[in-house]
């Protein structure tokens, strides 16, 4: 039979949390999440969490949005619908491409905020009708939490009532 637990640390303040992390990465105790009501400024590298790399997909996708934009105006000046306006020739894109420069650039800026704001939800499981997985909600509202997995219960609650915590839930994994 597994002795391991869930233990729940709850703080009321992020300065407290973050000295909480630090305590707890001196002991080399493994932090398993934690959840705060808003972004808290340097809580990142005290877990030793990497570089998201929603940016990279960001590109992506405004490289895609740029690619169907210029397709669509060289479709539809070139192939599908060529019209003679003021002598420009309209067999030629790249002479009519500046005149599409600001639609082109919308649609680029279209596609990646829609389709990294898509990844962003599906990547975090934050999507419509996903379970939530906030053990607690008053971390939504004004506390901060830590969750750790452990087996040494004691020597986690020990590091929590050090560094100031309000209270400490423990659960059967």
């Amino acid at each position: 039979m597994s002795t391991t637990k869930i233990v729940f640390g709850i703080y009321a303040d992020d300065d407290d949390l973050l000295n909480g992390v630090q305590a707890c990465n001196d002991k080399g105790i493994a932090i398993n999440e934690v959840y705060t009501p808003f972004p808290v400024h340097g809580l990142d590298k005290a877990l030793g969490l990497r570089k998201t790399r929603i940016s990279d997909a960001a590109f992506i996708y405004a490289v895609y949005g740029l690619t169907v934009g210029s397709l669509v105006t060289w479709y539809t000046m070139n192939h599908d619908w060529p019209m003679n306006i003021g002598g420009k020739p309209s067999f030629d894109w790249g002479h009519n491409m500046p005149a599409f420069v600001v639609p082109m650039f919308e649609l680029m800026v279209f596609c990646a905020a829609h389709m990294m704001s898509l990844t962003f939800l599906v990547r975090n499981k934050m999507y419509p009708g996903c379970p939530p997985q906030n053990p607690d909600p008053r971390t939504t509202d004004d506390k901060f939490m830590m969750e750790f997995l452990t087996d040494d219960v004691e020597a986690v609650k020990q590091i929590l009532i050090d560094t100031g915590v309000e209270e400490i839930t423990v659960k059967d994994a």
